[in-house]
C-alpha cells in the first residue's frame, strides 16, 4: 500500500517539538501516553490539518488506512503526527489506532527472515512501499506480518520502529 496524500492548499505552521524540548526525550501528554510514539491511521480517509482544531486549514487528506504514523505532540483531542514521507499535520485522535504498523519506504522489496539473525532463511518478502503489522521489536530486529505471512527484518529497514522523533520543524 502506498502513501497517498491529496494536497489541499499550502502547508504552513510550526512544529511544537523543535528546539531544546524535542531533545529531552519522551514526554507524558494529556492521554497519559509518551510522545513520540507510533500509531496507525484508523480510516481510509483522514483529514490532516494545520492545527489542532476543525477550524484550522485542511492541508491534505490521507488515503491510507493502517499507515504507520508517529505522534510527536498532542492535545486532549488532537494528535500531531509525522508520516513516512516527512509530513507533519494534526489529526483528530479518533482517526488513529494504537495498533503498530511499519512501512517499507525504500523502493526495493524487503526479505523477511524466519529468525531475527543475519543469514536466516527468507520466509517472505515485504513489497516496496508496503505496510505490515508490527508485532514486536527486539535487539534491532522487528517481527512483521502481512498478507498471511510473517518474518523478521532489521529495524533500520522499515519506517515505524525508530524511537527518535522522525519529523522536525519546517
Amino acid at each position: 500500500m502506498g502513501l497517498t496524500r491529496v494536497m489541499v492548499g499550502i502547508a504552513a505552521g510550526g512544529a511544537l517539538l523543535a528546539g531544546p524540548a524535542a531533545a529531552e526525550g519522551p514526554k507524558v501528554t494529556p492521554s497519559g501516553l509518551e510522545v513520540p510514539r507510533y500509531v496507525s491511521l484508523k480510516y481510509a480517509e483522514v483529514n490532516a490539518r494545520n492545527g489542532p482544531d476543525e477550524e484550522h486549514q485542511l492541508l491534505w487528506v490521507y488515503h491510507a488506512k493502517g499507515l504507520p504514523v508517529q505522534v510527536v505532540a498532542e492535545t486532549r483531542e488532537w494528535r500531531r503526527i509525522c508520516d513516512p514521507e516527512g509530513g507533519l499535520a494534526w489529526v483528530h485522535k479518533r482517526t488513529t489506532d494504537g495498533r503498530r504498523a511499519a512501512m517499507r519506504v525504500q523502493p526495493t522489496n524487503l526479505p523477511l527472515l524466519n529468525a531475527p539473525k543475519d543469514g536466516a532463511k527468507i520466509s517472505a518478502y515485504l513489497k516496496a512501499r508496503s505496510v505490515a503489522s508490527l508485532d514486536k521489536c527486539e535487539k534491532g530486529w522487528c517481527r512483521l506480518r502481512a498478507d498471511g505471512s510473517s518474518g523478521w527484518a532489521r529495524e533500520n529497514e522499515i519506517w515505524g520502529a525508530d524511537p527518535a522523533i522522525q519529523c522536525r520543524k519546517r
